[in-house]
């Protein structure tokens, strides 16, 4: 990640929102970008390519359509850990359940811990509505008791 950003940087590019992810054997990088007057997409995507690091990478650079900066939904308000073992639909069960309270999911990350692969995790960030709050942290309380899972949860 460090060539990336690096060659970005030299670049005149500012990060203004930004993801990195190890995906099973590979990785992800995705990010929101300022890019200067007369650095054209094509010209950047060249730039990445030529990095020795990114060889066998799938790159794609395009112009972002949406505002460059979260709205109020994207505060996030909570953070959620889910543990224990995995379970067919379970990220979609709690997906659902914020959906129903209102709430927005700002990022999600889920997968198998690397110590103990038998244990599955997903880490939820989420914006909650003032007056959804506490019904609906009582509810994902619920619902991972209910299925033999830990919910750690802490305010952002």
């Amino acid at each position: 990640m460090s060539g990336i950003t690096a060659t970005l940087w030299d670049l005149g590019v500012n990060l203004i929102d930004t993801n990195f992810s190890v995906l099973g054997g590979g990785a992800d990088f995705s990010a929101i970008c300022e890019v200067p007057g007369g650095l054209s997409t094509d010209d950047l995507q060249t730039s990445l390519q030529a990095l020795p690091v990114l060889a066998e990478a799938e790159i794609v650079v395009k112009d972002y359509a949406y505002p460059p900066h979260r709205g109020p939904e994207g505060d996030i308000t909570h953070v959620f850990t889910v543990s224990g073992g995995d379970q067919p639909g379970l990220v979609a069960r709690f997906c659902e359940t914020f959906v129903e309270f209102g709430a927005n999911i700002v990022t999600l990350n889920a997968g198998p811990l690397p110590e103990k692969a038998e244990l599955y995790e997903i880490r939820l960030a989420v914006s909650i509505p003032d007056a959804a709050g506490e019904a609906c942290i009582a509810t994902v309380k619920n619902t991972a008791e209910a299925i033999g899972l830990t919910c750690d949860i802490r305010q952002a």
